[in-house]
């Protein structure tokens, strides 16, 4: 049942039109969860639709710097295995945009967008595990590094969604429930990624991961899912940011980083979302497009659910 339904929820995944970040999220999940073959589809159209700047996915008039970089690991495999000439030259100009052109502060970390100086929380997904795939691997914590000094609310021990570093203030202080998925998914991927040498900054990076984990799960709803915010209940019940918990927890677990005990929690997300999941395979009950401000379907629940039930599979097998 539980495969009948995850492929129900792939095919329902390509059927959704995508901007340039869900285009890439969506990529990755396909490449992590074995179906290599649409990874590189999917990173060959973000190549095709590739700006003159580098940003790749590119659809109307985006001005989003980190956004479409998501895709870049995908588009690192499909060079690899292809050996295509014009992959290798987008990957090449997206590792260009995003080491060099794409706009940042003086101590070198990237707006999210080209058109102002602000900082979101999303970006920790974006970008540092496209710069960690490609072997930068100092620029990728570097990146982390400063999206967190800006973001972080000590008092909550959770990260605000955005910040304004022209003004030095935040735009919006809340603790987004997907915002602070998007950091711990991107964390745990940068971390796997990190050589040995690197002992020390993967340690940091867990320590962080298990810090946003323990604020974030004490907000779990008895019914598996948590609040949009994830501390103001009159915010709309949300499980995406499960999933992205899920998922981390699930990966930590696995790879011995993340105590076993944190999988009751990630066993009462599955349920939540599983039951989620319409005759269509369409993930309801996620921060929903287009404007991200109710309870729907989005590609980003999508693809959470896919790498969701793929490290729970590992771990279970």
């Amino acid at each position: 049942m539980s495969q009948t339904i995850l492929n129900q929820v792939k095919q329902a995944a390509l059927a959704m039109q995508r901007y340039n970040w869900e285009q890439g999220v969506l990529a990755q999940a396909f490449l992590e969860c074995g179906d290599t073959g649409t990874a590189i589809l999917l990173a060959v159209e973000g190549a095709n639709r590739q700006n003159a700047e580098g940003r790749c996915c590119h659809i109307g008039d985006s001005t989003a710097s980190t956004d479409p970089c998501a895709v870049g690991e995908a588009l690192l495999y499909a060079c690899e295995q292809t050996a295509d000439p014009m992959l290798l030259e987008a990957k090449k100009r997206l590792l260009r945009w995003a080491l060099d052109l794409a706009p940042r502060n003086a101590d070198g970390i990237v707006y999210h967008f080209s058109n102002g100086t602000e900082f979101w929380v999303d970006s920790m997904y974006m970008l540092p595990p496209f710069l960690a795939r490609a072997g930068c691997y100092d620029e990728a914590l570097k990146q982390l590094d400063g999206y967190w000094q800006a973001l972080f609310v000590p008092e909550k021990g959770l990260l605000a969604h955005r910040w304004d570093d022209a003004s030095g203030s935040f735009v919006r202080k809340d603790v987004w429930g997907v915002g602070n998925g998007w950091a711990c998914a991107g964390m745990t991927r940068v971390r796997t990624m990190l050589p040995d040498e690197y002992a020390e900054q993967k340690k940091q990076l867990e320590n962080r991961i298990r810090l946003l984990l323990d604020a974030a799960l004490r907000y779990q709803r008895s019914d598996g899912m948590f609040h949009d915010v994830l501390d103001d209940s009159s915010s709309f019940p949300e499980i995406n940011c499960g999933q992205m918990f899920a998922y981390t927890i699930c990966r930590g677990v696995r790879e011995g980083w993340l105590d076993h005990s944190l999988l009751k929690a990630a066993e009462n997300i599955r349920a939540a979302a599983h039951a989620s999941v319409d005759a269509y395979g369409l993930v309801h009950n996620v921060c929903g497009m287009p404007t991200f401000d109710k309870s729907f379907v989005a590609p980003e629940g999508q693809a959470f659910f896919m790498l969701m039930e793929n490290e729970y599979s590992k771990i279970t097998a």
